[in-house]
């Protein structure tokens, strides 16, 4: 179905049936993404005397527990609340789930001491007409080993103070990114570039997504974002971010 929107007073057509997942899910197994030495997502089938939650197992039907980390888990999205002493839920957050985004891919740079940073100089590169309420950052090389990608411990790919700064002054609302967190993995809980994006009154409205995967087919450029969220009351949920091509 053709559906049309309106952006910034601009009217842009895209195709419902053609949306563009850019999210890992959350799956059982060993084969799923990890960082934050996290317990692994898992799901177990409900037993309760001679009940079994699970078809394959013999049970009428499949009612299943699971255990979840938001954070290390998959793609998720968070608000504020991740940092605030006050419980503020994402889904009082998010006001709209469609937004105009951008979507960029860049290489990170990688400093004396071995970290690997996306810098303020190099989204400048990219960003000098950014007109986009949300920002989707490709870090490259985007081997699909991101997928199930074990982090806890490597010292992933992070922003820099000075890059979220300079985002805060491109009035990016959504910001999503294929690593696991904005900030180093060991900072000494200072969490500065978390703490910049949700500064002032800003913090009343913007979300991070992390632990996206966005495929190699999907081309840089303007899109459509459509935030899926779960209706969960927590600081981060778990999320399926879906791109949509435009038209005029």
């Amino acid at each position: 179905m053709i559906a049309e929107i309106y952006i910034k007073e601009i009217k842009y057509c895209f195709n419902t049936n053609e949306g563009l997942n850019i999210s890992i899910p959350f799956h059982d197994g060993i084969h799923q993404v990890n960082c934050f030495y996290a317990p692994y997502f898992s799901v177990d089938p409900v037993r309760m005397g001679d009940f079994i939650g699970s078809v394959q197992e013999g049970g009428a039907v499949n009612f299943t527990n699971i255990k979840l980390n938001v954070h290390g888990n998959g793609t998720h999205t968070e608000c504020v609340g991740h940092i605030s002493k006050e419980i503020i839920p994402v889904n009082k957050i998010i006001k709209s789930p469609f937004a105009s985004c951008t979507l960029i891919s860049i290489y990170p740079t990688k400093r004396e001491n071995g970290d690997l940073v996306i810098e303020k100089s190099t989204l400048e590169q990219f960003l000098n007409d950014f007109n986009s309420d949300a920002l989707c950052i490709r870090t490259l090389p985007n081997d699909v080993t991101k997928k199930s990608r074990k982090y806890s411990g490597i010292n992933p790919c992070y922003i820099s103070s000075e890059a979220m700064q300079y985002l805060v002054e491109l009035k990016v609302k959504h910001l999503l990114v294929d690593i696991p967190s904005v900030d180093r993995e060991e900072d000494g809980g200072k969490l500065e570039a978390h703490r910049i994006f949700w500064s002032g009154d800003r913090a009343n409205d913007c979300t991070i997504t992390e632990l996206i995967y966005v495929q190699d087919n999907i081309r840089d450029g303007s899109y459509l974002l459509l935030l899926q969220i779960c209706s969960m009351d927590l600081d981060a949920v778990p999320s399926s971010p879906m791109l949509f091509s435009l038209s005029l």
